[in-house]
């Protein structure tokens, strides 16, 4: 693989911890330097990283030794960090979603294009054992023809675990562009592309109630839709169902079910790296808990920019921008087909990622 891909971090929030304890184990990647608005945070995280440097933005952005913006910065500013990034002649990954809305995504992948830049971007679940071995059963024919999917997540709201929820309940949140990038990004994986999607959406109450934290007992007001229901229309001809709530109180449904002509498979939580895939076949009278075939074992986060290092000049990343502008537009036009009550039709199209063989990597 040569020399490791030198990362620097823009952004010391929560989620950098999960980055930090993923990277003594990818020899193909190498922390260099992290950047926050808040320097102080910038500072605590350096002084637990040996050879780490704790930079300004401005100047992780010049680093010359810097080879990819890891991009952890919030939604609203993804887009604007990217941009800056492959500005400086920088690779780039952000966490999900690849920007605020997919107008600002285009502006993203046209400036990768022109400057010849490496784009990636969460979730990187997908790469994972879980979904893989789902994706090795289906391109191995166990299920047959696969005809059609359900993705369901159903939890009563994050108010009820979050200190600050407000996020959630604006235009922006809601739980279809909060934890869809998951579920979407997983059906694209083992079904393919989107070509039309059809929209439904509600919300029950006009405000929430937070439950922890120094904020406990105040509300936020809700101004998005809290419940939303989809009918994604894949290239391949195949239907995919989307349930995504923050108004349910919980379900016993799979995270992903898909299902074929000659069987089903109960796909693990999509939001996960791990977990048994099932398969039943036509005739079958019990469910199979497939062996682990294909992925990355162990993964977390993080190991999509072990596979962005190790992916060919000129080839497209498996958790890549192509993808994840696709499943943000995928997620948009529900939305946009509940709000005008009519089908909506695609308008992107990417190739669905390669396969990631059962890989092993350090401990």
């Amino acid at each position: 693989m040569g020399k490791p891909l030198n990362i620097g971090v823009i952004g010391c929030g929560n989620i950098i911890t999960q980055y930090l304890a993923t990277f003594p184990r990818l020899a193909s990647v190498r922390l260099a330097a992290v950047a926050d608005l808040d320097f102080a945070r910038a500072e605590a995280v350096a002084a637990d990283q040996p050879g780490v440097r704790a930079l300004t933005v401005d100047d992780l952005l010049a680093d010359p030794e810097v080879d990819l913006v890891l991009n952890l910065t919030i939604p609203a500013a993804h887009a604007d960090i990217a941009l800056r990034a492959i500005a400086a002649g920088k690779a780039v990954y952000g966490e999900k979603p690849l920007a605020a809305t997919t107008e600002e995504a285009r502006k993203v992948l046209e400036a990768a294009a022109a400057a010849g830049a490496v784009v990636g971007c969460a979730p990187d679940t997908v790469l994972g054992t879980g979904i893989q071995t789902a994706r090795k059963a289906i391109d191995d024919g166990l299920i047959g023809t696969p005809i059609s999917a359900t993705a369901t997540m159903m939890t009563p709201g994050h108010e009820r675990w979050h200190p600050n929820p407000d996020f959630y309940y604006q235009p922006g949140g809601g739980p279809l562009l909060d934890m869809g990038p998951y579920y979407v990004s997983a059906l694209v994986t083992l079904l393919g592309p989107v070509v039309s999607v059809i929209g439904a959406a509600s919300h029950t109450r006009s405000s929430r109630t937070i439950g922890k934290g120094p904020r406990a007992g105040g509300t936020v007001p809700v101004s998005t839709d809290t419940h939303v229901t989809g009918v994604l229309v894949h290239e391949s001809g195949a239907l995919s169902t989307l349930v995504m709530s923050f108004d349910a109180v919980a379900t016993q449904s799979a995270n992903l079910e898909i299902h074929g002509d000659a069987g089903s498979l109960v796909v693990p939580d999509p939001n996960r790296f791990d977990g048994d895939v099932k398969l039943r076949t036509l005739g079958g009278e019990t469910w199979e808990v497939l062996p682990v075939s294909a992925g990355y074992v162990d993964a977390a986060r993080g190991f999509g920019l072990h596979d962005i290092a190790v992916t060919p000049p000129g080839a497209e990343p498996r958790a890549g921008g192509q993808l994840a502008f696709h499943v943000l537009e995928v997620m948009e036009s529900v939305l946009e087909s509940a709000a005008l009550g009519q089908s909506v039709k695609v308008a992107s199209r990417c190739e669905r990622p390669e396969a990631v063989p059962m890989t092993e990597l350090g401990a």
